[in-house]
């Protein structure tokens, strides 16, 4: 009995040895899914584990210097309320900018082709408004973010936010330069639309596009109400006088959104080059004559506008350089030549010989209206150019030109001029409120490895306005300029953008 009952309790320690290096044996992992390189569409692109879906991460780390006070990176404070026009204390003499851009790019193959989604995000942290004016609309002294583009395509449609088909894809920057040259349509920071593209093949695709105005970066241009409330011609003189000296000839009295711009284009893109046709139709519709329905409104009226750009590569003085031209014309549409990130109304003082200071006044608008009467639109045309030399795989030099004009219907100049007159007189001055606009400019890129590059980039723009003589203004507290008499008088804006870019 002593030996069974050894024998049993020796079995049973061995069944528990046996249970415990049992459970000590690793269980069979699963697979692990590695992510896999997508070469579908082309390189940085990975399959999402477990999925048949291609994503790619992209972006850049921006570092900015800016140096002059006009601002016209980004950082133009010219306009109604800031004061980098006012050329005083209150005025800039550099700006900086640091940016973070993130890019998510998704691709799938279907039996429709192939599905895409989009999306870029900018993160900026700029330079703020100085005190008593209000900050730029990056300049808000905190982080700022923007969504520049969020879309969907499939089967040739587009869906959401990116740039417009009547756009050049060099946008406003045929060779460098800065934010504000004219001569063209700009949505590099995005509008939102629906659009189709067909392909023809050999490079040919033609587009058609519905979009909202209202989304791009500065919205619709001015529609001028030129009715201002006034119970006396000495309030009259104090409004209009102090509304014209910072660019604003009246309301901007737009209606609500009634119908998207209609774009059209045609494009060929080649192996020599590029050109592209686009046109669009634009409705002004305005709000009411006075502050209520009872003060009646002027008829709608549709604005267009037409553009040609042509672009040739690997031109003869060198490998890689290339020419990027372009011209449009507008009526009643005035943001696709002087375009989103171009400010529409401002002012730029200078000095002077014969009074206190000089000022130079300019305003942007698709029509005027005043008490009664129809929209008069405003007509414009433009051309901007750029040419891009390399010298070698690490050094490049850019050198861009822009003209823009733009003229004020008979009707609407009457109205415009008619507060001028009774703001200022007619004895000193002479009112007309068409101008004409130039920037040229020459920058230099050094790209010391891969996807780094350090830019310096110098340009000078020129405002030709068509007012002349002196006027006798109230007191404007923004730039912080007394009542005085300004000679009316062309300026000019010179600056420099130093920039350090890595993208990934």
């Amino acid at each position: 009995m002593k030996f069974k009952g050894l024998l049993l309790g020796s079995a049973a320690a061995l069944l528990a040895v046996s249970g415990a290096q049992a459970a000590d044996l690793p269980v069979k992992a699963k697979a692990v899914e590695y992510v896999k390189i997508c070469s579908l569409y082309g390189a940085g692109f990975y399959y999402m584990p477990g999925t048949d879906t291609c994503i790619k991460f992209g972006g850049y780390a921006r570092a900015d210097m800016i140096l002059g006070g006009a601002g016209d990176y980004g950082f133009r404070q010219s306009g109604t309320g800031t004061n980098a026009g006012s050329n005083n204390r209150l005025t800039d003499y550099y700006h900086s900018r640091a940016r973070m851009d993130l890019t998510v790019d998704t691709r799938t193959a279907t039996e429709y082709g192939v599905v895409r989604t989009f999306a870029d995000m900018v993160f900026s942290w700029d330079t703020p408004g100085v005190t008593g004016s209000s900050p730029s609309a990056f300049g808000t002294g905190s982080a700022s973010l923007g969504l520049y583009h969020a879309f969907v395509q499939f089967a040739g449609f587009t869906f959401g936010r990116t740039v417009s088909i009547f756009d050049t894809p060099w946008q406003s920057y045929p060779a460098g330069g800065p934010d504000t040259l004219p001569g063209g349509s700009n949505n590099v920071t995005g509008i939102n639309q629906v659009a189709y593209t067909a392909d023809f093949g050999q490079g040919i695709t033609a587009s058609v596009a519905l979009q909202d105005m209202t989304t791009a970066a500065g919205g619709q241009s001015n529609l001028f109400n030129t009715s201002f409330a006034a119970a006396t011609p000495a309030a009259l003189v104090t409004a209009a006088g102090t509304a014209f000296s910072t660019g604003a000839y009246g309301a901007n009295d737009w209606g609500a959104t009634r119908s998207p711009d209609i774009v059209g284009a045609v494009r060929v893109d080649q192996a020599w080059g590029l050109a592209q046709i686009s046109a669009v139709a634009h409705e002004i519709h305005a709000a009411y004559y006075g502050t209520t329905e009872a003060s009646g409104h002027p008829s709608d009226k549709w604005g267009w506008a037409v553009q040609g750009a042509l672009s040739i590569k690997n031109v003869p003085t060198g490998p890689g350089d290339s020419l990027n031209l372009q011209a449009v014309y507008t009526d009643g549409a005035s943001r696709y030549n002087f375009q989103s990130l171009f400010p529409q109304s401002f002012f730029m003082f200078g000095g002077s010989g014969i009074a206190y200071q000089s000022i130079g006044i300019a305003a942007i608008a698709d029509g005027v209206f005043g008490t009664g009467t129809g929209i008069d639109t405003v007509k414009t045309w433009g051309f901007r150019g750029g040419y891009t030399h390399n010298w070698n795989p690490y050094w490049a030099t850019g050198l861009y030109g822009a003209y823009a004009q733009l003229k004020y219907g008979d009707t609407g100049k009457a109205l415009i001029c008619g507060n001028w007159v009774a703001s200022f007189g007619a004895a000193t001055s002479t009112c007309n409120p068409d101008f004409n606009f130039a920037a040229v400019g020459i920058n230099t890129v050094w790209t010391p490895v891969k996807n780094l590059a350090f830019t310096a980039d110098l340009s000078y723009s020129r405002l030709d306005q068509k007012y002349s003589g002196t006027i006798a203004l109230p007191a404007i507290a923004s730039p912080a300029k007394p009542a005085a008499v300004y000679e009316l008088k062309d300026q000019g804006s010179l600056e420099l953008l130093l920039r350090a870019q890595r993208t990934f």
